[in-house]
């Protein structure tokens, strides 16, 4: 028996715990959705499964709503998949294990994907429902959204024929969004050589580091293992001579790394230089870095001295050249809503393959300007060194709206149902009602959700209670829209 059998809203969670059975990482989503899309056949509902393995839903009005406005519910199908370093789970093939934690829920060694299982467990228990009342539902579940959004881009919109739209794709309850920054993905390959020579060999890792999202948690300061590891060779270079064999880190653009492995080469009369170099970083970057990531360390272990393939001096030097340059984190914070970022990029992954290295950034703005002057550095260093740049994701920001009747009905039904102010925020991550708003000229809409918590990470967390009070909110409104 599941451990979610038992919770309420029961309707919502059975759906969510059918969610979690199934592998639904970004770029591998075909099975979600042809279970989507069984879900509305048995029911004999229409529905759109495009090429991209969107899908949209479409169930008319309940009695006495059949000619209200239609509203889009809106989520995405994909998850971030991570896991720990020992899980045994295989989360190309394997579902997810969610574990009941008093009022929270997590998964057993993996994200847990309630950003956005949990959106679309609310749309199934919708469609499924016999008893809510609600206008004409357009549900519309996309693919790629955590990867850039692609799902949205390269939607067909002309069916939709809702100009409301709630998107359930929010992690703090109370909080409604109205606003986002648009973004893109730019990815930065230099070409490097290798030469063979006699050396010491000695692998080295960047562990321990929180993370958290690119967009969401950017604004914490963190540390980013990528660029710590780019202060690792910067150092080292001033220290002795060294040569790179191998550099990796990270798993999504929009990810913030937590660790990243370096194979490093060193003459045998380096050694102690080496090492000692290594143990001053570590207490250095543990100091400026306690209150944001308490466990973070350097660790290494030192091979025999033997024949290796290693990067020549130059492509050595190149890379920790680009890699001290490249810009990162956030670059300028808005002059016109405090608290908010406007500008910020995040090296989420960095490898080398034998003749390459790749340098993969999420770069976001709510200033169009901004975004563009972000990607024509990236573009500039890159060049410079002999390299290239391409480019995808690119997605607008979702600007706000002066006018919004749905807005103020969310403040006017969350304050009589909680007695209380809701929050309308602006926001540095992405979100699809950017897309959306583009595609769908008039569009209203607003994001929300229940608490979630480190989300993009094993520690991932959703509460139980919110999950009901945000249904129960959501059921209100929808019974309002008519």
């Amino acid at each position: 028996m599941s451990e979610l059998t038992n919770l309420k809203p029961a309707e919502v969670f059975y759906y969510f715990d059918k969610i979690c059975s199934i592998p639904h990482g970004s770029g591998n989503t075909k099975a979600i959705s042809d279970y989507c899309a069984g879900f509305a056949a048995e029911r004999g509902l229409r529905y759109i499964q495009d090429s991209a393995e969107n899908i949209i839903i479409f169930k008319d009005g309940t009695d006495g709503y059949e000619n209200s406005a239609p509203v889009i519910i809106q989520g995405h199908l994909d998850m971030v998949c991570e896991k720990d370093r020992d899980c045994p789970i295989d989360m190309d093939k394997e579902g997810i294990q969610p574990v009941v934690e008093g009022d929270m829920i997590t998964a057993r060694g993996t994200t847990l994907g309630g950003d956005d299982g949990i959106a679309v467990a609310y749309a199934l228990a919708l469609l499924a429902s016999d008893t809510i009342p609600h206008p004409p539902l357009e549900v519309v579940l996309t693919t790629g959204e955590e990867i850039g959004l692609l799902g949205a881009a390269a939607l067909d919109a002309s069916e939709l024929k809702g100009r409301i739209m709630l998107n359930l794709d929010s992690e703090e309850e109370g909080s409604f969004l109205v606003s986002c920054a648009g973004g893109i993905r730019v990815d930065c390959i230099t070409p490097v050589k290798h030469m063979v020579d006699m050396a010491v060999r000695y692998d080295v890792t960047i562990s321990g580091l929180t993370g958290g999202h690119s967009g969401a948690e950017i604004n914490k300061w963190g540390a980013n293992s990528n660029i710590l590891a780019s202060r690792l060779l910067y150092t080292l270079d001033n220290q002795t001579e060294f040569w790179i064999g191998d550099i990796k880190g990270g798993l999504k653009d929009n990810a913030i790394p937590i660790e990243t492995s370096l194979r490093l080469y060193v003459t045998s009369r380096d050694c102690e230089a080496f090492e000692e170099t290594v143990r001053t970083l570590e207490k250095e970057l543990q100091n400026e870095y306690a209150g944001t990531d308490p466990d973070l360390k350097i660790t290494f272990k030192r091979g025999p001295e033997e024949i290796s393939h290693m990067l020549d001096t130059h492509s050595t030097g190149l890379i920790a050249f680009l890699l001290m340059n490249y810009p990162n984190g956030v670059q300028r914070m808005s002059s016109n809503i405090p608290g908010l970022v406007e500008t910020s990029l995040n090296l989420g992954i960095l490898y080398m393959t034998e003749t390459e290295l790749h340098c993969s950034f999420s770069i976001r703005s709510s200033i169009s300007s901004a975004k563009e002057a972000l990607v024509d550095k990236l573009i500039f260093l890159t060049e410079f060194t002999g390299g290239t740049c391409s480019f995808g994701g690119d997605y607008p920001a979702w600007e706000y709206r002066q006018d919004s009747p749905l807005r103020d009905l969310v403040a006017q039904v969350y304050m009589e149902m909680y007695q209380k102010d809701c929050t309308l925020e602006a926001i540095h991550a992405g979100v699809e009602c950017g897309i959306f708003s583009n595609k769908l000229p008039g569009l209203d809409c607003v994001s929300y959700g229940p608490d979630l918590f480190d989300i993009h990470t094993t520690r991932e967390r959703m509460s139980i209670s919110s999950v009901q009070r945000v249904w129960e909110f959501t059921l209100e409104l929808l019974k309002r829209l008519k």
